[in-house]
């Protein structure tokens, strides 16, 4: 099975961090934040990706063109013009970078490589949010219904503590509680390739166009995620899933 990526925001509300690589390519725990999506995917044999390319691209082509050189320790010969790998880190994947657009909206990128998603059913998601969704439960729940969509619903927490007040005194306080209690979209979609007929166009994006009409039509389940999922939208969140990553409490890491 594939795992379909966009990978080609530009992350503004990340500052400087987007100035000369895509948001994917933005680093937790000196890692991108797409090698963890892949390491996630790969931890349930899903080891086939399309990764949809856009702004910057070419930072991400070349990271894959250097994943050995990136990822391992190095001896390097410069009398004898050598370099030798101390152990191999290669990750058994089979990675397709494609480019659909600098400013291709989602669905249009999805619309670009559908041809290489060889009629199969595919999972996607976007390359810059991090979960401990089960991928195992998420394909049989996908197969059992039989629609053409399903998508991962998720309930963010809240953004700020909440103080408990009984008229003026302070009785407690919930830091960070349950948000409004609404399920949002949270990616980690399982699509069949019939869910991209009829996107015309780079302009349309998929959360307004295609996920609606699948919805109207009945095609599109939610899976219910009550575990971890953060996106990377500020740099907030960056400094929260790094902190998350080096202090050995990153939920999103289920492999070993």
């Amino acid at each position: 099975m594939k795992c379909v990526i966009v990978a080609g925001g530009r992350g503004t509300r990340l500052g400087g961090e987007t100035e000369y690589r895509p948001k994917p390519m933005v680093e937790i725990g000196g890692r991108p934040i797409l090698w963890h999506i892949m390491k996630t995917y790969s931890h349930y044999g899903i080891d086939d990706f399309v990764i949809c390319l856009g702004y910057k691209g070419e930072v991400i082509k070349d990271y894959f063109l250097n994943y050995r050189q990136h990822e391992a320790d190095l001896t390097i010969d410069l009398g004898r013009n050598e370099v030798r790998a101390l152990a191999e880190t290669n990750e058994p994947w089979r990675v397709s970078l494609l480019e659909t657009g600098l400013d291709t909206q989602t669905a249009g990128r999805l619309a670009r490589i559908a041809r290489h998603l060889e009629g199969e059913t595919f999972c996607f998601t976007y390359g810059d949010g991090l979960a401990d969704v089960p991928i195992d439960q998420l394909l049989s729940f996908h197969r059992q219904h039989g629609r053409k969509a399903t998508v991962t619903a998720v309930r963010p927490p809240g953004r700020f503590g909440r103080l408990d007040v009984d008229g003026d005194r302070v009785r407690g306080m919930a830091e960070k509680p349950p948000g409004d209690g609404d399920w949002i979209n949270g990616g980690f979609f399982v699509l069949e390739p019939s869910a991209l007929v009829g996107i015309e166009g780079d302009e349309v994006a998929w959360e307004q166009g295609p996920m609606q009409d699948l919805a109207a039509q009945g095609e599109m389940m939610a899976f219910k995620h009550r575990g971890f999922w953060q996106p990377m939208d500020t740099m907030r969140d960056k400094l929260m899933l790094e902190d998350l990553w080096a202090t050995g409490r990153a939920p999103w890491k289920v492999w070993v």
